[in-house]
C-alpha cells in the first residue's frame, strides 16, 4: 500500500528519523494559515509547496514550487490544487492534485553548502536480506545514476535477524564522505531509517534527497514508502493512510471481493485461478496476437459471486474486446466457475464481446455442461493451444 509524503514522513519521525517539517492542507485559505503556523513553529523564511500524489518526478511536473511570501504561497496553492500532474511515473494521464504540503525551507545557507543524498530500505529477494541502497548523487533518478555512473551506488546488507549494527551505519556515513557532526548525524539517521522500516513491516522506504545541510544536520526532505499489504492486520492505524482516489477504480473494487487485479493496456480480458496460471495466460494471449488488458486471479476459493464481480469489473474497460476464462480446478470446483459465468450473463445482460471459457480439474465434465446447456454464446476450450486459437479467431 503506497502512502503520500506526509504520511510516510510521520511515520519517519514517530522512530526518531529528522525530517523536513510541513503541515497539509487543501485550500489555497487553509495553506496560507499553515504556512503562518508552520513559521511560528519552524521560523522558516520561505515555504516549499509539494503535491501530493501517489508518484515520483513531481518537481519536473511543477508539482514542486518554492513560495517566498504568503501572497506567493496563496497563488502557487490556487494553482496547484486541482491541477492534473503529470509526470513520467503517473503516465500521461496525469494524477489530480487534491492536497498540498506546506513545507519549510531547509536549503538555507550558511558557511557550508547543502549536499544531497539517496538512500532506500528495501528487501533483496535474491539474498533473503534487507538492504540499504545510497547513493551521493541525490535528487536524481536511481535508475539515471544506476546507467551512467554505477560506481555511485553502494549496498549495505542487513540479516533480518540480527538487525542494522552501528558499524553498518557508520560504513554509509563513510562512504558517503561525510564527517564531523553530519557523520554523527547520519549515523544516527541510518539506525532510525532502518528501525523505521523493519517495525512498520514495509516493503520499501525511499527518501530523495537525503539532505546535508549548511549547519551539518541530516534531514528526509522527502519520502516514499510502500506498505506490506499482507502485514496491516497488525498496523491497523496505518489502514486510515490509504488513499483511494490515488489508485485505479477497478483495482479498488477488485479488492473488495478479495480479487487480485492489475490493469493493463491490451485488449482480451483475462480470469485465471493462480497467479503462475495468470502469467501463462497473459503469455499465451500475446503469443496469439492479442494483448492483456489485466491481471486477474480469481484465487483457490472461486465461487459464482467473485467469479460474476470479476466479469463485471474487466467488462468496465472499453479496450477489452474478448474474455478469456482460464480456470484450473484443483481447490476451486469447475462447475461453481461455470454458474459464476453462467450467472454473470443473466445478472449483466447481454455481453457483446465474445467469451472463451477453458475449465480444467474438479468437476470440469460438469462445468462444461452447464454451459453448453445454458444456451449462451460461450466458446468453449480444452487445451491452452485451443484457447489460443480462438483468441487469434475472435479477437
Amino acid at each position: 500500500m503506497n502512502i503520500h509524503e506526509y504520511q510516510g514522513k510521520a511515520i519517519l519521525k514517530s522512530f526518531g528519523v529528522k525530517i523536513q517539517e510541513g503541515l497539509v492542507t487543501d485550500t489555497p485559505e487553509k495553506a496560507v494559515d499553515a504556512a503562518k503556523e508552520l513559521q511560528k513553529q519552524t521560523g522558516t523564511p520561505m515555504w516549499v509547496i509539494k503535491a501530493q500524489i501517489h508518484a515520483g518526478g513531481r518537481g519536473k511536473g511543477g508539482g514542486v514550487k518554492l513560495a517566498k511570501t504568503l501572497d506567493d504561497v496563496k497563488e502557487i496553492a490556487k494553482t496547484m490544487i486541482g491541477m492534473t500532474l503529470v509526470t513520467h511515473q503517473t503516465g500521461p494521464e496525469g494524477k489530480i492534485v487534491s492536497k498540498i504540503l506546506i513545507a519549510q525551507d531547509v536549503y538555507y545557507r550558511g558557511e557550508e553548502e547543502t549536499d544531497e543524498y539517496y538512500m532506500s530500505v528495501l528487501l533483496n529477494r535474491q539474498t533473503g536480506r534487507n538492504i540499504i541502497m545510497y547513493s551521493t548523487e541525490g535528487g536524481m533518478d536511481i535508475e539515471t545514476v544506476a546507467e551512467k555512473t554505477p560506481h555511485l551506488i553502494f549496498k549495505e546488507e542487513i540479516d533480518p535477524k540480527v538487525g542494522i549494527m552501528p558499524f553498518q551505519a557508520r560504513r554509509v556515513a563513510f562512504n558517503l564522505g561525510l564527517s564531523g557532526n553530519a557523520f554523527k548525524d547520519m549515523v544516527k539517521f541510518v539506525m532510525a531509517l532502518y528501525t523505521a522500516y523493519d517495525k512498520t513491516d514495509s516493503s520499501m522506504f525511499e527518501i530523495n534527497p537525503v539532505l546535508k545541510t549548511s549547519d551539518g544536520q541530516i534531514l528526509a526532505v522527502d519520502c516514499k514508502v510502500n506498505l506490506d499489504d499482507n502485514a496491516l492486520f497488525r498496523h491497523k492505524d496505518y489502514m486510515e493512510l490509504r488513499d483511494l482516489s490515488e489508485e485505479d477504480p477497478a483495482e479498488v473494487e477488485a479488492g473488495k471481493y478479495d480479487l487480485n487485479f492489475v490493469k493493463m493496456d491490451g485488449n482480451v480480458g483475462c480470469m485465471v485461478n493462480g497467479a503462475g496460471l495468470a502469467m501463462a495466460t497473459m503469455d499465451i494471449i500475446k503469443l496469439s496476437g492479442g494483448d492483456p488488458a489485466n491481471f486477474l486471479d480469481v484465487g483457490g476459493t472461486a465461487n459464482a459471486e467473485t467469479v460474476e464481480a470479476g466479469f463485471r469489473i474487466i467488462l468496465k474497460d472499453p479496450n477489452v474486446k474478448a474474455i478469456l476464462l482460464n480456470i484450473f480446478g484443483g481447490i476451486v470446483r469447475c462447475d461453481r466457475v461455470a454458474q459464476g459465468v453462467v450467472d454473470a450473463y443473466k445478472s449483466i445482460g447481454d455481453i457483446k464481446i465474445p467469451v472463451i471459457v477453458r475449465l480444467q480439474g474438479t468437476n470440469a465434465e460438469e462445468g462444461k455442461q452447464l454451459i453448453d446447456q445454458s444456451g449462451l454464446k460461450v466458446h468453449s476450450a480444452i487445451t491452452l493451444q485451443e484457447a489460443a486459437d480462438l483468441v487469434k479467431e475472435l479477437v
